[in-house]
């Protein structure tokens, strides 16, 4: 397990890196200038010279990239060109907004994904099946911004019964996490329903029924817990994509979080501020990825995390 953890870890390092070299190259062909933003069309060229020289904008791309990366190794992200803060403490203050709509949705999609999926398995071929996978499809095509709008049309303009945007209370998380979690738990349900028809076609399920076993029983003690493993794996990817793919959702509802804090240093070429998010999330995704693995090895005491399968 430890000399798993080990490699991942490397292998994490490794994507990381890549990742930081990409969004600094991305980052850099984006039309604008920043100092331009900054200072105004009014700046004089003396002006404009001197604050490029005083944030290292005037060196060679390549070594303002080492300088980024020898401060990256020591825990400096560097410092935000609109607010002259550190990128880091700018991340953390968003950062709990950000996991707190990430957690709701997640939330949402697992119970909904998960109990759908079950559903349909268990009345497969019914109507309760074709029923649930066709929302499933239906969730699937469905733009994340497109929903948050019919939801905000229905629920704040229509009803009047949930606020549009602005604040980070129960109330207002209620449709940003909606319109995660219903989006997500279409993937969790399919994948579920997959699962579920397999397993329950193995020979155990039908003696645990043949025993006189409650249905229940058969579904979620013996039949769930095998099916399991790409559930697991799709959740954790999707609670790394949810963490990811707020951007659309918080700037539609206005939630203060990295989404939000993103678009805006996009729109002002804040370089380090977006590399930082984007790092930042990099690392989370590396690291829920790790724990995901590890988990399968409390799931099914069968699987050696880090061992090749047989025929492999």
């Amino acid at each position: 397990m430890k000399q798993f953890i080990i490699q991942r870890l490397g292998t994490g390092l490794i994507v990381l890196i890549g990742i930081s070299i990409f969004s600094f190259a991305l980052i850099h062909l984006i039309p604008g200038d920043p100092i331009r933003i900054m200072l105004g069309e009014n700046a004089t060229a003396e002006q404009v010279q001197a604050l490029r020289e005083q944030l290292g904008l005037n060196r060679p791309l390549l070594t303002q990239y080492f300088h980024y990366a020898a401060g990256v190794l020591q825990g400096d992200l560097g410092t935000s060109f609109k607010t002259g803060r550190p990128v880091l403490t700018e991340i953390l203050e968003r950062f709990p907004a950000t996991v707190k709509l990430a957690a709701s949705g997640m939330l949402l999609a697992i119970i909904i994904g998960i109990t759908m999926g079950i559903i349909a398995a268990r009345f497969k071929d019914t109507f309760l099946d074709f029923s649930a996978m066709s929302l499933a499809t239906l969730g699937v095509s469905i733009p994340s911004f497109w929903l948050g709008i019919l939801l905000i049309m229905l629920f704040t303009v229509k009803l009047g019964w949930l606020p549009i945007a602005g604040g980070i209370g129960l109330k207002d998380i209620v449709l940003p996490a909606v319109t995660l979690g219903v989006l997500a738990s279409t993937v969790i349900s399919r994948l579920t329903r997959a699962g579920m028809v397999e397993v329950l076609s193995f020979d155990y399920i039908r003696t645990a029924r043949a025993k006189g076993l409650g249905e229940g029983a058969v579904l979620f003690i013996h039949a769930f817990r095998n099916a399991m493993i790409p559930v697991v794996t799709i959740v954790g990817l999707q609670i790394a994509s949810l963490l990811g793919g707020t951007v659309i959702i918080e700037r539609v509802f206005d939630w203060p979080g990295l989404g939000s804090l993103a678009i805006g240093a996009i729109a002002s070429r804040d370089f380090p501020l977006v590399q930082g998010i984007i790092l930042f999330i990099g690392v989370i995704f590396v690291l829920i990825n790790i724990l995901v693995d590890i988990l399968y090895s409390f799931i099914d005491p069968r699987i050696e995390v880090g061992q090749p399968k047989e025929g492999t």
